[in-house]
């Protein structure tokens, strides 16, 4: 909504609404599937993937992943990564805030393979994530599954494919855990006409 502030009392403020906007949310949904990390770095990656326009934020307690959510950790952390989303949203002023979903297992993500586009990030992956085409893409949510330091472990990178991901690359560089995520977001954004 755009309006202007008609009065200012004590408490309370009255605007006078010259218009209403309507967005549409994007199809299809591109989500950021974050494996947990060391120090500040999987928060860097939410809040960078929220300002590129990131629909949905998945924390992934990888194999390899330093950081550890018991369950008491995980509500917290979880609330903490909302905040950041909710604060990189307000910044990047979009209409809509993304959601962190709750923590997930390798077999939670391969379990979504069917109903989603998965892409599993890998320096060494077969497809170059920049070749990848709107049609190919198709209209269903893309999770980016990106790894921790070191890297996805094979098992987890195998149950992955196994369930119909697709492993593919953003280039000759092997990002750090904060980037890899919000560098595919743009990629995608831009194939997808987002941007």
């Amino acid at each position: 909504m755009h309006g202007v502030v008609t009065a200012v009392e004590p408490g309370d403020v009255a605007l006078a609404i010259d218009r209403v906007e309507r967005y549409e949310r994007a199809v299809p949904g591109i989500h950021l599937v974050q494996a947990l990390a060391k120090g500040d770095r999987d928060e860097l990656a939410v809040q960078a993937a929220t300002e590129l326009g990131v629909d949905g934020v998945i924390p992934w307690a990888s194999a390899r992943s330093v950081s550890r959510w018991d369950s008491a950790k995980a509500l917290k952390n979880r609330e903490r990564w909302q905040t950041i989303a909710r604060e990189a949203t307000k910044q990047s002023v979009r209409p809509w805030m993304p959601v962190v979903e709750p923590l997930a297992t390798t077999a939670q993500l391969a379990a979504r393979a069917p109903q989603s586009t998965v892409l599993v990030l890998d320096p060494t992956g077969e497809h170059a994530l920049t070749a990848l085409t709107p049609a190919e893409l198709g209209q269903r949510d893309v999770l980016i599954v990106v790894g921790p330091e070191g890297g996805i472990a094979p098992e987890e990178r195998d149950a992955l494919l196994a369930a119909g991901a697709r492993s593919v690359r953003l280039g000759a560089s092997v990002l750090r855990t904060s980037t890899a995520g919000p560098a595919a977001i743009a990629v995608l954004s831009a194939t997808l006409g987002r941007w």
